[in-house]
């Protein structure tokens, strides 16, 4: 984030990454929803992007790639930005992406730090997109399943921002859930804030079906990194092994994570439902125990 003025903040973000749905215009929708999002988790409007494009040029058609923009170009319009250019590279792996330029007041940015005792922490979108992306690649997902993770990955948090701006100064902290997982940015944002955390798991939203993949052994690399790096600062208790990877599951294009005065909570809840987010759920709560320790229940 760069302050331009006293009342004007420039938020700068970028994310790309290589296919992981079939389609190349859902691939593209994808991956300009994801690069949106940190952009939204500061509370902030998005208006300006560039395009980030890798592409083999003897390898896949250029009519393929050019799916690829529209799609990107789709959810640009849908959040009533502009794709003003980018840059292009011939790689032998195709990568897709934006590089992000977003605005947002500084007395309002949203921080993935500051949270206070007490706070409930509010979770947005189901877990299981990584796994459902991983069960894709191995031929493992349902057409139903897959048609679930697409909706989710190309729903903006646009709605979520604006849920949580109607609370003001009642939200203290919020984090979007990507690549880290539920844990991982809980123990970064509990950090920030010097404190510790607690969630309950069954309140945790789950895509319906993703418990199965799982018990069949669709998990990610990235998720097996995620829960060893997570199981430093995290109180396991008995939780099963489904549920560990749940929780540690790499989201791609996940909701929003807030620390919110816990006698606004319901609200927060509700505004969110009213915003097209009927999955939003209070999962735990912030505590004053060791920062960034993270205990289950």
């Amino acid at each position: 984030m760069y302050r331009v003025r006293d009342d004007l903040a420039l938020v700068v973000t970028t994310d790309f990454f290589t296919p992981i749905v079939d389609d190349p215009f859902d691939w593209g929708r994808v991956s300009a929803t994801n690069a949106l999002s940190d952009v939204y988790a500061m509370g902030g409007t998005p208006l300006l992007a560039l395009n980030l494009v890798a592409w083999p040029r003897e390898g896949l058609p250029f009519e393929m790639l050019a799916r690829v923009i529209d799609g990107g170009a789709s959810v640009a319009a849908g959040a009533g930005m502009v794709i003003a250019g980018g840059h292009s590279i011939d790689d032998p792996e195709p990568k897709y992406g934006l590089a992000v330029v977003g605005t947002v007041e500084p007395d309002r940015v949203w921080r993935n730090a500051g949270g206070r005792p007490g706070d409930a922490l509010v979770l947005t979108k189901p877990l299981g997109l990584g796994v459902i992306s991983t069960a894709v690649k191995r031929d493992g997902a349902s057409p139903e399943l897959l048609a679930t993770a697409i909706e989710l990955m190309t729903t903006l948090n646009r709605g979520a921002r604006d849920a949580g701006r109607t609370l003001g100064a009642a939200i203290h902290a919020a984090t979007d859930v990507t690549g880290f997982g539920l844990l991982g940015h809980l123990g970064e944002l509990a950090r920030g804030s010097g404190l510790s955390a607690e969630v309950d798991t069954g309140a945790v939203p789950v895509i319906a079906g993703v418990p199965d993949l799982i018990d069949a052994g669709f998990v990610a690399g990235g998720t097996q990194r995620n829960h060893t790096f997570v199981s430093e600062f995290v109180d396991w208790a008995d939780a099963p092994t489904g549920t560990q990877v749940l929780l540690a599951d790499a989201q791609t294009s996940g909701g929003l994570l807030f620390a919110v005065d816990p006698t606004r909570a319901d609200d927060l809840v509700a505004e969110l439902e009213q915003a097209g987010t009927p999955a939003a759920a209070v999962i735990g709560r912030l505590g004053t125990g060791p920062a960034g320790r993270i205990s289950l229940r």
